[in-house]
């Protein structure tokens, strides 16, 4: 093949290959202990497996509705009735995703027009900003600070103006673990009442929240749902990410174009997992249990790390836990967490990364969805640096 090359203008210009890419790529060539990416490491429900099977051989193999499976539509409304006393209506308001990041992308820039401001709170997921910068939006940057990461209301009000669209939302929060709490949702309510600004509520890991904190989903707000879309994930609940299953919730009229863009763009989701995903979600129990299933396992991690030089403030949530190294190092955060990876033997996450502006606080992230074996390893070899 010729090698030329044809002038492109990128709607990317900055963007190279995600830090979870980067740091996954690391462990793998170190033969290192991979704490970075977030996803599990222990097999996800047999039974699930059972069901999916169970489909196939149905003969559920071929293209499900658009919008997704009814079946498994109608689980999500009962769900969201059930814990959230939420009424939404399978046939209207929920739409079955390629994993909750394609939902995410899929409502940015379905709403976000040239010039029009999005609101994200940092440090924040990756697929935010990329997703704006595609629809031609203005990402606004609003810094949470260690060590509690809440959200300064009065901020938000200063950078509100004529131009700003939505406000993303994301709770239990990934990087940091925690939790909006009822006073935020109080506050998001005084001002944006009577404004046309849409509000993107990620929440993927409502059901991995601990020590009794309760998840504030906006679905149990009637008053802000009216201007919300609301995005799930069951590979996140179900230790399947790479099933890549989400979902959206949100008004028909939010929902009827959220659908126009989607169609274009996956179309469905896999037939024979959404009937089981729509069998399984028939016991509650299947995702009730995984809070505290999942702060065993924050609980034995923190517990492991005692006698380690880093400072660690339990997570209220998400299957992330944050650690401070600065008595360790005053490296900066990217470095240290590459000769950890390198040195030491254990791969985790930069928070700087998660901020447009780089911040580092000498906090990096370390995922504990592992096995209790791959925990005990990655503690010993922690509390050594």
């Amino acid at each position: 093949m010729q090698n030329i090359t044809i002038p492109i203008r990128s709607k990317l210009p900055r963007t190279g290959s995600s830090i979870f890419s980067v740091m996954s790529a690391l462990a793998n060539k170190h033969n290192a202990i991979n704490l970075s990416q977030g996803f599990p490491n222990f097999d996800m429900p047999p039974e699930l497996i059972e069901l999916t099977y169970k489909a196939m051989k149905k003969g559920l193999n071929q293209y499900a509705p658009m919008e997704g499976v009814y079946d498994l539509r109608e689980a999500i409304a009962k769900k969201a009735k059930s814990l959230y006393n939420a009424d939404i209506s399978p046939d209207n308001n929920i739409t079955i995703t390629t994993g909750a990041t394609q939902a995410i992308y899929t409502a940015i820039t379905t709403f976000i027009q040239e010039n029009e401001e999005v609101i994200i709170f940092e440090p924040a997921y990756d697929s935010y900003t990329p997703a704006i910068q595609v629809a031609g939006g203005k990402p606004i940057y609003i810094p949470l600070n260690a060590p509690d990461y809440r959200i300064p209301w009065d901020m938000v009000k200063k950078v509100i103006t004529t131009r700003t669209r939505m406000i993303i939302l994301n709770s239990p929060h990934n990087p940091t673990g925690t939790m909006l709490q009822e006073e935020d949702i109080q506050e998001l309510k005084k001002f944006i009442g009577g404004s046309d600004i849409l509000i993107l509520s990620d929440e993927v890991y409502e059901h991995i929240t601990f020590d009794g904190e309760k998840h504030q989903s906006l679905l149990n707000y009637p008053e802000l749902m009216t201007r919300t879309l609301v995005c799930g994930s069951f590979g996140k609940t179900f230790h399947n990410t790479g099933w890549k299953m989400g979902f959206c919730i949100a008004p028909s009229y939010l929902m009827k174009e959220f659908q126009k863009v989607h169609q274009f763009m996956v179309f469905s989701v896999n037939t024979p997992a959404q009937y089981a995903v729509a069998e399984y979600l028939q016991n509650p129990e299947n995702y009730l249990s995984l809070s505290n299933f999942y702060q065993q396992k924050r609980d034995y991690f923190l517990e492991l790390m005692q006698n380690s030089r880093f400072k660690l403030k339990p997570a209220k949530g998400s299957y992330f836990q944050l650690a401070d190294f600065s008595e360790i190092s005053d490296e900066k955060d990217v470095d240290f967490v590459q000769r950890l990876t390198t040195e030491i033997g254990v791969a985790a996450i930069p928070v700087s990364v998660f901020y447009n502006t780089n911040l580092d606080e000498k906090i990096i992230r370390f995922c504990f969805a592992k096995t209790n074996e791959t925990l005990e390893q990655a503690a010993k070899l922690l509390c050594k640096v």
